[in-house]
């Protein structure tokens, strides 16, 4: 197993759309490792001095396309030998936090309350690496909790160029906070090397995303890929040190408590053999539904369950 660098470059990052035709700037073998780092923001959004803007994010908004609304993708990056119809196993070994700096944006028509606010409001916490925190300015020191909103594979070749802000099947800007150190994300694979990308650094965000961002900013993970050919998967799902974790996406938060359920059910009854009416009961006296985030087109609804229960 070999170690590999990735660093959000001109030429290694998509900008706001995801492609089945956009070709791997890296290829891995499966098992190996990859430390990938990630930048955040369109120019509108950069902070004044002194605050220090990433040469690689400058470099980026003069060179890079933005060819539909959405995420500074670093990637992809393919894995040898895998074939659609498997799964990708993404164990994220390590966040680091990469700038001093993030910022939260509220925009009009947008967010979970998109008439409440007319107008466009940006600001720029500061972020203290040592202490983990991000100062507000309104004097509060926010205890951070740092991981990627955006892990995905390539889409289908059908579906063509499509942004990166709905999650869909492929992964893609899931938001969801549980994809900490120590978790592990599964994602069917569409097409052959799956294609990986990852980005939408977060130093910290509420479930809901509400206002449609979290503090956005720049990130460097590890990320363990392999090839799994012993799971078939329809949407991705992801595990922790003491949870299960399936997830659903859809315009509609009721169809999606009904996907996730069923998935967990589908999981409970293949990994402790329970039938289906227990599985479901289950779900009732222990699972969690949460809601992941309200704001991308695409809500999002994860379902938690202990794994001591199975």
């Amino acid at each position: 197993m070999a170690h590999h660098r990735l660093d959000a470059a001109p030429d290694a990052v998509h900008w706001g759309y995801f492609d089945a035709a956009i070709p791997p700037v890296l290829t891995v073998d499966s098992g190996d490792t990859v430390t990938v780092s990630t930048v955040s923001g369109i120019p509108r959004v950069m902070p004044p001095p002194p605050l220090v803007i990433p040469a690689a994010l400058r470099a980026i908004h003069e060179k890079t396309p933005n060819k539909m609304p959405g995420h500074i993708c670093t990637g992809p990056i393919a894995v040898r030998g895998a074939r659609a119809g498997q799964v990708l196993e993404v164990r994220i070994d390590s966040i680091e936090l990469s700038q001093d700096w993030g910022y939260t944006l509220i925009a009009p028509l947008m967010g979970a309350l998109p008439d409440d606010f007319d107008q466009f409001h940006l600001i720029h916490p500061l972020i203290d690496r040592e202490n983990m925190t991000a100062r507000m300015p309104w004097g509060l020191d926010l205890p951070l909790n740092p991981f990627f909103g955006l892990l995905a594979v390539a889409p289908p070749p059908a579906w063509g160029m499509v942004s990166t802000v709905p999650p869909r099947r492929n992964g893609g800007n899931l938001d969801n906070k549980e994809l900490r150190p120590g978790a592990t994300l599964y994602l069917p694979i569409h097409v052959d090397g799956a294609n990986f990308s990852v980005g939408d650094g977060h130093a910290v965000q509420g479930d809901g995303e509400v206002c449609v961002t979290a503090i956005e900013t720049g990130l460097t993970g590890t990320f363990g890929l392999a090839i799994r050919d012993d799971l078939t998967l329809e949407w991705p799902m992801a595990e922790t040190p003491t949870h299960f974790i399936t997830m659903a996406f859809d315009p509609d938060l009721d169809d999606c408590v009904q996907i996730a359920l069923r998935q967990m059910i589908g999981l409970i009854v293949a990994r402790a053999g329970l039938t289906r009416q227990d599985a479901y009961m289950l779900c009732s006296l222990a699972a969690d539904l949460r809601v992941t985030q309200v704001v991308n087109t695409n809500k999002g609804i994860h379902c938690m369950l202990p794994k001591a229960l199975l």
